[in-house]
C-alpha cells in the first residue's frame, strides 16, 4: 500500500470519529467573547493600534496560546487511541506494512486536521468581524491578502509541536497522561517567549508568532522581525527527531 493510499485510509477511519466537532468547538467558543466584547477593541490603552487590528490579534491570541495546542493534544491521543483500541494496533502490524509509514500516515492526518482548524479560523474570524461590524458601526474586517499570510505562518510554526506531541502520544500510551502532560506544556509558552532559548520550546512558537505580528501593528510594543536564526535551524532538529523517534517507537509494545 503506498503512503497516499495509506493516508486515505486513516482519513477513512475517522468518519464516525468526533474530530470534525472538536475541531470546531474551540473556534466558535473563542470568537464568541470577541464579538459581545467587540466595543473593547476601541480601548486601546494608549497603545498605537487600529481598533479592526486589535480585534483581529486579541480573537487570534486565544486561539494560537491555549485553543490549538490543546486539539493537537487531544487530535493525537485520539488518533493513536484509534489504533490500540479494540487490537487495532496489532491488526494493522500483522498486514505488509511499516510501522514507521503507519506513523507517517497518521501524522499526516493530524497535520491535514489542524489545516482544516486552520480554515475554520479564518472563516470564523470573517463572520465574526461582521457581526462585529454591524453591531458596532464600525468596519473590523481586515483584507485577506493580511489575514492569509498571519495563519499561514501560525500553521508552519505549529508544525514542530505537532510533531512533538505525535511523538507524546506515541510514547505515554496511557491517554491521561499523554493528555495531561501535553496540555501541560502549554502553560509556559507564554513565560518562554520571554527567554534567550525559546526557540527550544515549540509550544512557543505560534504564540512568538502572533505577537511578533502585534509588534508589527502596534507601534513600539515588540520586536517586528523574526528571529529566523537558530529558531529554524532548531524548529527543523526537533521536527525531524520527534517524527523519527515516534516512527522508531509507533506500536512498539505490541510488536515485543
Amino acid at each position: 500500500m503506498n503512503f497516499l493510499k495509506l493516508v486515505g485510509v486513516e482519513i477513512r477511519k475517522l468518519r464516525r470519529s468526533f474530530l470534525l466537532p472538536l475541531l470546531a468547538a474551540p473556534v466558535i467558543l473563542m470568537w464568541i467573547p470577541s464579538v459581545l466584547n467587540a466595543q473593547n477593541s476601541f480601548d486601546t490603552g494608549g497603545i498605537r493600534i487600529s481598533p479592526e487590528h486589535n480585534f483581529f490579534i486579541q480573537g487570534f491570541m486565544g486561539m494560537v496560546w491555549l485553543m490549538i495546542p490543546a486539539t493537537l493534544v487531544i487530535c493525537t491521543v485520539l488518533l493513536h487511541q484509534t489504533e490500540v483500541s479494540g487490537r487495532g494496533m496489532v491488526k494493522m502490524l500483522s498486514l505488509p506494512l511499516s510501522p514507521a509509514k503507519l506513523s507517517l500516515a497518521k501524522c499526516t492526518v493530524l497535520i491535514l486536521l489542524f489545516a482544516l482548524q486552520m480554515g475554520m479560523l479564518v472563516a470564523a474570524y470573517y463572520l465574526s468581524a461582521l457581526i462585529a461590524s454591524q453591531l458596532q458601526d464600525y468596519s473590523f474586517l481586515l483584507p485577506l491578502g493580511e489575514v492569509l499570510p498571519i495563519t499561514a505562518e501560525i500553521f508552519l510554526s505549529s508544525l514542530p509541536m505537532a510533531a512533538l506531541y505525535w511523538l507524546l502520544a506515541v510514547l505515554v500510551q496511557t491517554p491521561v497522561f499523554s493528555i495531561g502532560a501535553g496540555l501541560a506544556s502549554i502553560v509556559p509558552s507564554v513565560l518562554m517567549i520571554n527567554t534567550r532559548f525559546w526557540f527550544l520550546y515549540p509550544p512557543s512558537y505560534p504564540f512568538y508568532v502572533i505577537m511578533v505580528e502585534y509588534g508589527r501593528r502596534a507601534e513600539g510594543i515588540y520586536d517586528t522581525q523574526f528571529a529566523l536564526f537558530p529558531w529554524l535551524p532548531a524548529a527543523a532538529a526537533i521536527t525531524a527527531l520527534s517524527l523519527g523517534l515516534a516512527c522508531l517507537k509507533f506500536g512498539y509494545t505490541e510488536r515485543r
